[in-house]
């Protein structure tokens, strides 16, 4: 069954939701683990000194570029899985969609790839003017670092809505720090600008993970509360018969019609245990 009446949820709306969650949960790790081994692993880079992006150039980048789209797949459903978990309420509508803008920036930063640079890719001269490709990379990294800032921000009106301060203020401080490394600009040497990038990349990527992993790990309050209601609808009309029933008889009445039953409740069971006794 994939369906029901009144709207209610079915048997497989909430799997399908912890699975878009779940991908959010491993975007970010799975994509600073690939850049990890590729780090030490990928001949003449140094991550000390070269930019991350840089990674998708040589005869290994297509690793990279990979990581990239991947990383941006995995949040767009990662979006799929906030819209179904919190729309409409708080931070459903915009949640959502700044994180899909965010792994859509993903994507095209890997589609298109950034010029070389500070020596990598070995013995590839440094590009002299920017090139098309790279205007776009670099577009596409203002605009989804600044997406996923703007999602933090709406998180952290999520959380203080839900009392849950310490989330509010981590979503608030990595937010702070994302803007900060990617945005501060005028670092003095390559190697202030690649470490600051990567520490951007770290704070944010990991705080949108974490926030999924939080939903992940936290009941649906909203789908507890629409069980509550139908609950209560349920017993509406039982109460309604009761009180139907006590206005047709007499306290005395009542109390009678309660003897004979507890009067006939006994002779059942004691046709019960003589007809074990029998056998």
């Amino acid at each position: 069954m994939t369906a029901s009446s009144g709207g209610r949820s079915t048997p497989k709306t909430r799997p399908l939701t912890g699975k878009l969650l779940l991908c959010g949960a491993i975007a970010g790790p799975l994509f600073l683990l690939t850049v990890l081994i590729q780090d030490y692993t990928v001949p003449g880079f140094d991550p000390r000194l070269v930019q991350l992006s840089l990674l998708s150039l040589g005869d290994w980048g297509w690793v990279q570029i990979g990581n990239f789209v991947l990383a941006g797949v995995l949040n767009l459903l990662f979006a799929a899985g906030l819209w179904r978990r919190l729309h409409p309420g708080r931070a459903g509508t915009w949640g959502p969609l700044l994180i899909g803008a965010y792994g859509l920036g993903l994507m095209v930063g890997g589609v298109f790839r950034d010029d070389p640079a500070n020596g990598f890719p070995p013995g590839v001269p440094a590009a002299t003017g920017l090139s098309w490709h790279a205007a776009i990379h670099d577009l596409a990294g203002i605009f989804l670092f600044a997406m996923l800032a703007a999602a933090l921000g709406v998180f952290v009106r999520f959380f203080l809505e839900r009392k849950e301060r310490w989330w509010a203020f981590y979503c608030l401080s990595s937010a702070v720090l994302l803007i900060l490394f990617f945005f501060g600009g005028g670092f003095p040497s390559a190697a202030l600008t690649a470490g600051f990038l990567r520490l951007g990349t770290l704070v944010g990527w990991m705080a949108a993970s974490m926030i999924a992993i939080k939903l992940l790990c936290t009941p649906d309050r909203r789908l507890t509360t629409e069980g509550k209601q139908r609950e209560e609808r349920a017993e509406v009309p039982l109460k309604i018969e009761q009180d139907k029933l006590k206005s047709q008889f007499t306290p005395q009445e009542l109390d009678e019609l309660h003897t004979l039953l507890v009067k006939f409740e006994a002779a059942f069971k004691n046709t019960d245990n003589a007809q074990e006794a029998k056998e």
